[in-house]
Formats: structure tokens, sequence, C-alpha cells
């Protein structure tokens, strides 16, 4: 690999090319190796109007249901290690050891 760029997400210099560009063998982020295409930031922010970042850490502010799951999700509990993602549910994240998807509107960066 010649390329001795980092991961624009996890700053991990493990890069995979390819043909279309680049992929993290940590994250597993894609990007262009075409500089003149930029990829859209997604801006998420928290509860209090804060703009949150992959890797933060945040505070569940509201008691969440859990669809499909036998607990529920406290006020209070400290989520770290987020990952934003598009869609409706906007924070990726690992609470007890499961995968869940969360609203940012529901946290706040600790």
């Amino acid at each position: 690999m010649t390329d001795t760029s980092a991961c624009p997400i996890c700053s991990m210099t493990d890069l995979l090319e390819s043909a279309d560009g680049h992929e993290c063998a940590t994250c597993g982020h894609e990007w262009s190796t075409d500089m003149s295409a930029t990829e859209p930031v997604l801006e998420v922010r928290d509860a209090n109007g804060t703009l949150l970042q992959d890797g933060d850490a945040v505070t569940v502010v509201k008691d969440l249901k859990v669809k499909g799951g036998s607990s529920d999700i406290k006020v209070g509990t400290k989520i770290t290690g987020i990952r934003l993602v598009e869609g409706d549910h906007d924070v990726d994240a690992k609470v007890g050891g499961q995968s869940i998807m969360l609203k940012a509107k529901f946290l706040k960066k600790a």
C-alpha cells in the first residue's frame, strides 16, 4: 500500500485499497480516492443541541423501552463509543452487550 493516509472516521491507517477508493479495515468506513468527490458530513445533534461525533460517550435522558428486548434502558445510562449512521435512528451503540439503534434526541453528550 503506497497511500499513507488515515481513515477520516477512526484515524487508523489500516486501509484496504480498491478500484473505487479506500476502506478502513478497522471500522469499515469507505471513501473515494477522488479528492474532488466529497461526502456530505453527517450532522447529528443531541437533546441539548450539541454536535455528536463517532466515538463519543453519551448519557440517556429518558427511560427507553427496547422492542424485542427483555430489559429497558434507564435514564442516566452511559453509552460509550457511539457510531453515527443515516436514517430515522441516527446512533448505533452497544448497551449491555446488545447492539441497538437510538435516536439522538434521547441522548446527551457526556
